[in-house]
């Protein structure tokens, strides 16, 4: 079972995120669920939501507590909070910023996973560049698939396509993929 859990803020599409994963995981042909967690539900409050990706039924409905993958969709989260807490040791964290770990201070965490399962990426820029705004979910996936391989670009795309519509959900396609190739492109400068 990969066990997935996505920080960010109210508004960011935290929830959707996690519903898109579940969908693209089923695409791919695995059962999969996802499910919120919310404090005070209004927007910019911590929101937390999670998603699991099995190839038999899932039963768990409890939070999850040591996760696979963490995405962190909103920086600001770090100076309240510790998202990458449980974390596995093979894990993987995906960070939603154009600093580097080193200047987020998550050195530690970085040297704690193998080489390459800590990246950040600026998706909230990539987002404002192809949507106009900042919503970075869509392109936090595409850089989920790329990091991770847990679901194919192609499912995450069609995940999109099938929750928005007409041009919404092409441009968030094309965000998804635009993270992807980020990626792609930066692994190939640090091999």
């Amino acid at each position: 079972m990969v066990e997935i859990r996505v920080h960010g803020r109210g508004g960011q599409g935290v929830v959707t995120a996690a519903d898109l994963m579940a969908y693209a995981a089923f695409a791919d042909g695995h059962h999969a669920q996802a499910f919120p967690s919310f404090g005070s539900e209004r927007t910019g409050a911590p929101v937390v939501s999670y998603c699991r990706i099995e190839d038999r039924e899932i039963r768990s409905r409890e939070p999850i507590l040591q996760p696979d993958v963490v995405i962190v969709q909103d920086p600001t989260l770090l100076a309240i909070m510790n998202p990458f807490s449980g974390l596995k040791p093979g894990g993987y964290a995906l960070v939603n910023s154009q600093k580097s770990p080193h200047e987020l201070g998550l050195d530690k965490v970085v040297s704690s996973l193998p080489e390459g399962h800590f990246r950040t990426m600026p998706a909230t820029e990539i987002a404002i560049e192809i949507l106009g705004r900042p919503m970075p979910n869509a392109v936090m996936l595409g850089g989920l698939a790329s990091l991770t391989g847990i679901v194919k670009l192609d499912s995450v795309s069609d995940a999109i396509r099938e929750r928005f519509k007409g041009k919404v959900g092409n441009l968030n396609v094309e965000a998804a993929a635009a993270a992807y190739k980020y990626l792609k492109g930066e692994e190939e400068k640090t091999c």
